[in-house]
């Protein structure tokens, strides 16, 4: 299992700071509550003072899908569109214990949180640019295929298990019931993310721990050091 970005992907965002957590023994139920009111409860203090669309962590995120051809009113990083939901609905859906805590510190840091199936992932995940010709799955099962030079995570079998970058995760290695093992990615592109992206990913690893007695190995990705191995 590994993940790394492309050297065409850190030349084109070269402000960009990535984290990977990978940890084991998280099936079923939490043995602890998760403290997913006090992380939303952060995001509503940032709201409290404008909407997402001023927050620098999502306007560098608006750059960077503006530089790559996507209107960013249109398409909409994940941790924007969390922001967007909880500000208009007042709350985030329950999806699933793990889903549920990457959306609640993913709304809390301002800061895309992917969390993935291990287990269905083929050896590892390159964050790169699409060649056209590789296959997602939709979360209603349909498949499609990405634009040219899109921005994915793809897996060593051609299956793109997200779309546009942070827009769109694919069925593909979605959290199921079964879940036992994850991998979760968590990118960031403003200033401070060198600060925020570790203290984000320490946070996730106390919670796996708190509520799941899972062990945690994470790691702050450079251009020096742009692969994470388990």
């Amino acid at each position: 299992m590994h993940l790394e970005h492309s050297a065409g992907v850190r030349a084109a965002h070269p402000t960009l700071v990535a984290g990977v957590l990978y940890a084991e023994g998280v099936a079923g139920a939490p043995r602890a509550d998760l403290p997913l009111a006090d992380l939303h409860g952060l995001a509503r203090k940032r709201l409290a003072v404008g909407t997402e669309a001023g927050l620098p962590q999502i306007q560098a995120w608006r750059r960077a899908f503006t530089r790559m051809g996507l209107a960013p009113t249109r398409y909409r990083c994940a941790a924007e569109s969390l922001l967007r939901r909880l500000r208009t609905t007042g709350d985030l859906p329950e999806v699933h214990p793990l889903v549920d805590l990457g959306n609640a510190l993913s709304v809390a840091y301002a800061i895309p949180v992917a969390v993935l199936d291990a287990a269905r992932i083929d050896d590892g995940l390159e964050v790169r640019q699409a060649r056209g010709d590789e296959r997602y799955l939709t979360f209603g099962g349909e498949q499609e295929h990405p634009d040219p030079d899109e921005v994915i995570f793809a897996d060593e079998r051609g299956r793109a298990h997200a779309r546009r970058w942070t827009n769109r995760q694919s069925g593909w290695s979605a959290v199921r019931d079964d879940t036992a093992r994850i991998l979760v990615v968590v990118e960031a592109l403003h200033a401070g993310a060198d600060r925020d992206v570790p203290a984000l990913l320490d946070d996730l690893a106390t919670e796996l721990r708190r509520g799941w007695g899972a062990a945690s190995r994470t790691a702050v990705l450079t251009a020096s050091r742009p692969r994470f191995e388990v």
